[in-house]
C-alpha cells in the first residue's frame, strides 16, 4: 500500500512539472511578438545553373525576445554563405532544415529585445532552379515565391538578374507581377514590388530567357517542373504520376510569361516619374523632398502632425497602421520608407530618413538609365509650370483654390513658390472647403491663432470654416512649407551627413558576385544591402 501511494505521488508529482513546464514553454512562445518591416529581394543567375540568392530583412520586436531567424530556401541543394547584420557584425548561418522544409537558421549577435529593429543579410547559393520553359521552346526559366512567415512581411521588392547578354526583347516575366527594368552589373534585372505579403502567403513570379544565354548549362529536367522526379519517387505509380503531370502542367500554364512592358530608350524623355522622384531630379534639398514625401501622406491622410516644435511628431493613421496602405490607395516605396523611419514616439530617425532618401536617389538613376537628363529635366519643369497655369487661369478664387489643393506638390517645384502664390491670392477673400489639404493642415498647424480645427480624419463632416484673406492664406502656406522642412528632425546636420554613406564595414558579396541592392530597382548605397530569395521557398519566422 506504501509503495503505490509513492508512486502514485512520484507520478503526480512529474505530471504536475510537465504540464508546468508546458505553461512555461507556452507562455514564452506567446511572449514573441514581432513584425517583418521589410525584406528585399535579389537573384543572380549563374552561368552553372545555380543562383546566388541574398535575404536583406528588417525585424521589429514588439513583445519578447528574438535570438534568430529562420530563412526558407527553395531547394535541399544549398549552400550558406555569409551572414551579416547593419552593424558589420558576422552572423552564424547554419543550414537547420528538416524534412521538405529548408531553412537557413540565422543567429543574431545579441538578443533582440522589445522596442527594438534590426535588418540584416544572408547569402545563400542553390542549384537545380533553372529548367526547360515548356511554354517557350529554346529557353529557361524559373519559378520564384518570396519567404512567408505567420506574420505579414511589408515592403516586400524582388529583383531577378538575368544572364549576360540578355535584352528586354527575348525575356520574358510571369504576367501580371512585373513592374520595371533596370541594370545590375551591366545585365539586365527585372523587377516586382509587393506592399505586404499576409501570413504564409506565396506570390509567386517568373523569368523565362533563351537557353543561350547560358550555353553550358543542362537542366536536369527537360520539362522544367523540377519536382517531378520527388513525386514520381513518392507515389511510385505510373498512372498516378501522370495524373500529377498533367496538374501541374495546367498550374505552369496558369503562370505565363509576357513580354517585359519597359524597354529601354537610348534617349528621350522618362516619363512616369512621381512628383516626390522630379523633386530629386530637380535638384531640391533634401529636407525639400521630405517635406514632399510627408505632404503626400498628408494628402492620403495617412499621417496627423502632433507636434512640431522643435521637430515634427507624427501620428500613423487609420488605415495606415500597417504602414503599407490599402489595396485601393498603396503607399508608393518612398512612402513606406518615410514611415519606417518614425520613432515609436513618433519623430522621425535621421539616420532612418537618409536612408529613404537614398533610395529614392537610387532609384531615380536606375529609372534615368538610357534617357537624355536634360530632356527629362525640362519635361518636368514644364509639367509644373502647367500646375501653376492652371491656378492663375482658374476663373474664380474658389477654383484657383481647388485647383492650388490639387497640384500642391508639382507647385512646389518652383523656387518662386512663395511669390507666386502671394500674386495670385492678393486681395481675396474666400471661403475655404474643409477638404482642402492646406486649409486643415496648414492653418490648423502654423496660424499664429487659429480659430478652427478640423476633424482631421473625416474632414467633410467639420463645422464651416471661417472665410480667410488671400494675403493671409498665401503667407500661411509659405510658413507651413519652410516650416515644415526645417523642423523634420531635431539634428538637420545629422541628417544631412547621413545621406553620404561611410564606407562599408563588411562585405556582402554574394556566393560568386558583388550584388547591388534591391531599393525599387536601385543600386543603393548606404546601409542597403542585398537581399532575395527564389522559387517555392520555405516558410521563416523568429525564434
Amino acid at each position: 500500500m506504501v509503495k503505490r501511494t509513492y508512486f502514485l505521488a512520484v507520478i503526480l508529482v512529474l505530471t504536475v512539472v510537465l504540464m508546468a513546464s508546458s505553461v512555461v514553454a507556452a507562455q514564452t512562445d506567446q511572449t514573441i511578438v514581432y513584425s517583418v518591416d521589410h525584406q528585399w529581394a535579389q537573384i543572380f543567375i549563374n552561368q552553372d545553373g545555380t543562383i546566388d540568392l541574398t535575404y536583406n530583412i528588417t525585424l521589429t520586436v514588439t513583445s519578447g525576445v528574438i535570438h534568430g531567424f529562420y530563412v526558407g530556401q527553395p531547394k535541399a541543394d544549398f549552400t550558406p554563405g555569409q551572414a551579416v547584420d547593419q552593424y558589420g557584425n558576422n552572423l552564424q548561418a547554419s543550414d537547420a532544415s528538416s524534412g521538405s522544409d529548408y531553412r537557413v537558421d540565422v543567429t543574431l549577435n545579441q538578443p533582440l529585445t522589445a522596442g527594438n529593429s534590426i535588418w540584416f543579410t544572408v547569402t545563400t547559393n542553390v542549384a537545380g532552379m533553372i529548367s526547360n520553359d515548356t511554354q517557350n521552346p529554346g529557353n529557361l526559366g524559373m519559378q520564384f515565391a518570396p519567404e512567408w512567415t505567420d506574420v505579414p512581411i511589408n515592403d516586400v521588392r524582388v529583383q531577378i538578374v538575368l544572364p549576360p547578354g540578355a535584352t528586354t526583347s527575348d525575356v520574358k516575366t510571369a504576367q501580371n507581377f512585373y513592374n520595371s527594368t533596370s541594370t545590375v552589373e551591366g545585365r539586365l534585372a527585372v523587377y516586382w514590388q509587393i506592399p505586404v505579403l499576409q501570413p504564409n502567403e506565396q506570390h509567386i513570379v517568373g523569368v523565362s530567357f533563351p537557353a543561350k544565354y547560358l550555353p553550358d548549362y543542362s537542366p536536369p529536367q527537360p520539362s522544367g517542373l523540377g519536382d517531378l522526379e520527388a513525386l514520381l519517387l513518392v507515389f511510385g505509380l505510373a498512372i498516378f504520376a501522370i495524373f500529377v503531370l498533367v496538374g501541374i502542367v495546367v498550374a505552369f500554364r496558369k503562370n505565363t510569361y509576357s513580354t517585359p512592358k519597359v524597354s529601354m530608350e537610348t534617349l528621350g524623355i522618362k516619363r512616369g516619374l512621381t512628383v516626390v522622384e522630379a523633386s530629386y531630379l530637380l535638384d531640391l534639398k533634401p529636407p525639400q523632398i521630405v517635406t514632399e514625401i510627408l505632404y503626400s501622406l498628408l494628402q492620403k491622410r495617412a499621417v496627423w502632425a502632433q507636434e512640431t516644435k522643435p521637430s515634427l511628431k507624427l501620428q500613423v493613421l487609420a488605415p495606415y497602421e500597417n504602414k503599407t496602405g490599402s489595396a485601393e490607395n498603396p503607399l508608393r516605396y518612398y512612402e513606406i520608407d518615410f514611415l519606417n523611419s518614425l520613432k515609436a514616439d513618433g519623430a522621425l530617425d535621421e539616420e532612418k530618413l537618409a536612408h529613404a532618401i537614398m533610395f529614392l536617389r537610387d532609384t531615380v538613376e536606375q529609372k534615368l538609365q538610357g534617357y537624355s537628363r536634360k530632356d527629362t529635366v525640362d519635361y518636368y519643369r514644364k509639367i509644373a509650370a502647367q500646375a501653376w497655369t492652371q491656378v492663375e487661369q482658374a476663373g474664380t478664387v474658389e477654383l484657383a483654390s481647388n485647383a492650388y489643393d490639387e497640384q500642391l506638390l508639382w507647385l512646389m517645384l518652383d523656387p518662386n513658390q512663395r511669390l507666386r502664390t502671394e500674386a495670385v491670392f492678393k486681395d481675396r477673400t474666400f471661403q475655404p472647403n474643409p477638404l482642402w489639404f492646406w486649409w486643415w493642415y496648414g492653418y490648423t498647424t502654423y496660424h499664429p491663432h487659429p480659430t478652427y480645427q478640423p476633424n482631421v480624419q473625416a474632414p467633410a463632416q467639420s463645422a464651416k470654416p471661417p472665410a480667410i484673406l488671400g494675403a493671409e492664406f498665401a503667407n500661411n502656406i509659405a510658413t507651413a512649407v519652410e516650416k515644415t522642412s526645417n523642423n523634420i528632425v531635431v539634428n538637420v546636420e545629422k541628417f544631412a551627413n547621413a545621406i553620404v554613406p561611410p564606407p562599408p564595414k563588411a562585405s556582402n558579396e554574394p556566393a560568386h558576385h558583388k550584388a547591388d541592392c534591391v531599393c525599387a530597382c536601385a543600386t543603393c548605397a548606404c546601409a542597403c544591402a542585398c537581399v532575395s530569395c527564389a522559387c517555392a521557398c520555405a516558410g521563416g519566422g523568429a525564434h
